[in-house]
Formats: structure tokens, C-alpha cells, sequence
């Protein structure tokens, strides 16, 4: 009953064109084409559509207006009509979106943690005194400032080949990279050393692919939701929820995982100076229906205990 449109024209997906990008639409469309095989008579596209993130390489995400840059254009075409859904990765989510736009799904999360790439160590304590470490990200460069404030940070943007490929000419002589989008493109070959969550904290909502829709469009919204993990729901609602309330963007380093344990949710956060200078870490245990209120509760613990931090930042 979900694919009935009169026009039946096909159910077109929206995403970036990177290559993790094109990975994760397709199998939201192997998804949907399993879950609702009526659906191969109508047919599933996926749209390629450049986001001001992908046109601008040459400068800091945090310079030139944070997360939306990787979703505006998308949404777009999601109100002009152009497309039914978008694909998302979920760490480059907005946490307020635009009024009749929403979230309809996430998909299961991959392996959260981040992956220190270098030829000389294998943890973060063994790279040699003033390696360079390549980065664009605030909470990646924050993060490794207050671990080991004697390495040198870049900046590093681009897909994974293009930064093993600045390694490879010496831009750089380490980078980070994320676990799951490694994974996701079957990049088994580009050894790293896993940074276990106590030593350094993700990404709110990293490794995690959500799918957007219009509000109005209701059988693509069941379709979508018909997707959806319950257990990884409860963790984005915890750390997105975290994220709200610090206001937080590619401007802000913040972190934020939660897991489920054997009674419920485990969420830890952490505000830090960009400089790395000063880090402010919290945790929350509870039960899974108060995801959000876990994540808000702690959220409103860090604001109190950073906001010399967050202030610097304004």
C-alpha cells in the first residue's frame, strides 16, 4: 500500500555524490527494494546532488558554517520535490532541521570508533614528539591538543583515498579516520590502530546513517520507518539530545557515544577547549525510554561546567 503513487514514477533517493555517500544510499535502496519488493516495478534512483561542503575544499568546515554545509542543498530537493528521501550520515546532521523536514529512520550503526592511521605507532601515546597528525576535525584536533600537546595539527579534508594520499606525499604523517566509513567501503586494506572510546570519544552519532523525508509524504515515511533500528534509535536520541542542549556544531569540539548495557544506556559526553587546552567529561546510566532525557540532563551538566568554553566560541 506504500507504493501506489498515480504518476508511479520511481522513489527517488537524494545523496551526496562521495563515494561513502553513494555506498550508503545504495543500501538504503537494496533496503527498501528487500523489505518492499513491489517496489522494483516502479523503480528506486538515487540522485547525486553537490552540497557546499563538496564545492568547497580548500577551507576549514568550521570557517565557512558548519554542519548544514553537507545538507542544505539536499533538503532543497527535498521541498522542491526533486527527490522522496535523503541519506545522511547522521554526524553531519543538523540537530534542529528546517519546519516540515524530519528524521523518518536510522539504519544499524556501525563501529563507532575512530582509526589513527600512521606507519610509526599504534597508539596515540606512541606517535613520536611533533608528528604531524592531518585533520578537519575541531573534535579530532581538540581531543588529540590535550592528549599530546606537542603534536602538530593540519588541516585534511577529503574522501579517504585523497587523505591516504596526502599521507603518502608527506602532508601529513598521521591522520584519523572513521571506523565505520572504512568499513562501509570494504577498505580492509588501510591498517589502523582502533582508539577505544576511553581514549577517544566519537562523534555524536558517528557511524550512523539516518534517512530524511518530508513530513507531507506519508507513505514514504512509512516505507523509511519500516527501516528503522530501535536499538540505534536510542542512541542517537541520547546524543543528539546531548548535542541540543550544548548548541553544538563543526565549530564546537564535542563528543558524545552511548551504548546499551545489561539495564539500559550508558551515554558519556565531552566538551573541549580547541586548543585542547581544558577537556570536561561527564556520563549518564539509564534506563533506554529516557534516552533523551539522559542526553539533555547530561548536556545541561557540561554547559554548566564549559561555558567558558562554549563562550569563547560564540
Amino acid at each position: 500500500m506504500f507504493v501506489t503513487r498515480q504518476d508511479a514514477s520511481p522513489l527517488r533517493i537524494g545523496t551526496r555524490g562521495s563515494p561513502l555517500a553513494l555506498v550508503q544510499a545504495n543500501d538504503v535502496r537494496v533496503r527498501l527494494l528487500a523489505r518492499f519488493p513491489e517496489l522494483a516495478e516502479r523503480g528506486v534512483a538515487i540522485e547525486i546532488i553537490k552540497t557546499s561542503g563538496d564545492r568547497i575544499q580548500d577551507r576549514n568546515l568550521s570557517e565557512i558554517g558548519g554542519k548544514g554545509l553537507f545538507t542544505k542543498e539536499i533538503e532543497e530537493a527535498l521541498f522542491e520535490r526533486h527527490i522522496d528521501l535523503a541519506v545522511h550520515s547522521m554526524k553531519d546532521m543538523p540537530t534542529v532541521l528546517p519546519p516540515g523536514l524530519s528524521l523518518a529512520a536510522v539504519l544499524p550503526r556501525e563501529d563507532a570508533r575512530d582509526v589513527l592511521i600512521s606507519a610509526t605507532a599504534t597508539t596515540l601515546a606512541a606517535l613520536p614528539q611533533g608528528t604531524v597528525v592531518g585533520t578537519s576535525s575541531l573534535r579530532r584536533r581538540a581531543q588529540l591538543l590535550h592528549r599530546r600537546p606537542d603534536l602538530r595539527i593540519v588541516d585534511f579534508r577529503g574522501n579517504v583515498d585523497t587523505r591516504l594520499g596526502k599521507l603518502r606525499d608527506g602532508v601529513a604523517e598521521a591522520t584519523i579516520l572513521a571506523r565505520a566509513g572504512l568499513n562501509r567501503l570494504g577498505r580492509d586494506d588501510v591498517a589502523g590502530a582502533l582508539l577505544a572510546p576511553e581514549d577517544f570519544l566519537p562523534a555524536v552519532a558517528q557511524g550512523i546513517v539516518t534517512i530524511e523525508c518530508r513530513d507531507d509524504d506519508r507513505d514514504t515515511r512509512a516505507m523509511v520507518a519500516a527501516l528503522g533500528d530501535v536499538d540505534t534509535q536510542c542512541c542517537a536520541d541520547a546524543e543528539r539530545a546531548l548535542l541540543l542542549v550544548l548548541d553544538g556544531s563543526c565549530r564546537t569540539p564535542i563528543a558524545g557515544y552511548a551504548v546499551h548495557e545489561k539495564d539500559g544506556l550508558w551515554l558519556r559526553g565531552l566538551v573541549v577547549a580547541p586548543d585542547g587546552s581544558k577537556a570536561i567529561a561527564g556520563e549518564r546510566r539509564g534506563p533506554t525510554s529516557d534516552a533523551e532525557a539522559l542526553g539533555s540532563d547530561l548536556g545541561r551538566e557540561l554547559l554548566s561546567n564549559a561555558d567558558d568554553i562554549l563562550a569563547a566560541l560564540q
